[in-house]
């Protein structure tokens, strides 16, 4: 991991893990948080963790950065150990890492993509509640989102992957309803994000939320 400095003492500062930090929501959340919360932002992609970084820098904010994949749980787990080793705890698990796969009837889903779709989308997760949750303790926040394609035609990878992730996500968080830590799912717009482009071609890009502006909506639905 690489960071910027901060001049708050380890124990005082709010830690907000963000898994799928390099683009799109996970980025927009990383640079609204930046002010309140060292972020710890986690993707597979160096350069654009960098170009974030350089804009949490820019607003006064300090961040780590994680370049790491997330199926991968020899890191993660190391993660979670660099984690708990400075800082003791995390405040806020942002989840918005996914893998889209190509839409395609469901007879012809490739072996390839349905595994991608599964360790990313439904594998990962089942790892990372177990690593984290020791580190949100009673107080921490979990927030995930839901992308409902469950059913639709075409959808089978993303569809099946994804409602397998939240389902997971739901019996958490009725799990620890009482006890902590608090796990919130919320369903954003529709945004012009890569993987949009992907699934929904010659979509009028200008008709979408941005993510900046679905951060911002969905941090005060959150109450941060």
């Amino acid at each position: 991991m690489t960071n910027t400095p901060s001049s708050a003492s380890p124990v005082d500062e709010k830690i907000a893990l963000i898994t799928g930090a390099s683009r799109g929501l996970g980025a927009a959340f990383a640079e609204a948080l930046a002010g309140a919360y060292h972020v710890v932002a986690v993707a597979r992609t160096t350069g654009g963790l960098e170009d974030l970084d350089d804009r949490i820098q820019a607003k006064g904010g300090q961040a780590t950065l994680a370049p790491m994949d997330i199926s991968n749980a020899d890191a993660m787990a190391q993660l979670c150990r660099s984690i708990h080793d400075r800082w003791g705890k995390v405040d806020l698990w942002i989840h918005t890492a996914a893998h889209g796969a190509p839409l395609t009837p469901t007879d012809h889903i490739d072996a390839k993509d349905w595994q991608k779709s599964m360790a990313i989308n439904l594998d990962a997760v089942a790892r990372l509640i177990p690593f984290v949750s020791p580190l949100l303790g009673k107080q921490g926040h979990a927030v995930f989102f839901d992308d409902d394609h469950a059913g639709e035609k075409f959808f089978g990878s993303y569809g099946a992957t994804k409602a397998a992730q939240i389902a997971l996500a739901r019996s958490w968080q009725l799990e620890t309803a009482s006890i902590g830590p608090k796990v919130s799912i919320l369903s954003p717009k529709g945004m012009p994000t890569g993987t949009r482009a992907r699934f929904f071609p010659g979509e009028d890009r200008d008709t979408l939320t941005s993510p900046k502006e679905e951060a911002a909506r969905l941090m005060a639905e959150l109450g941060l």
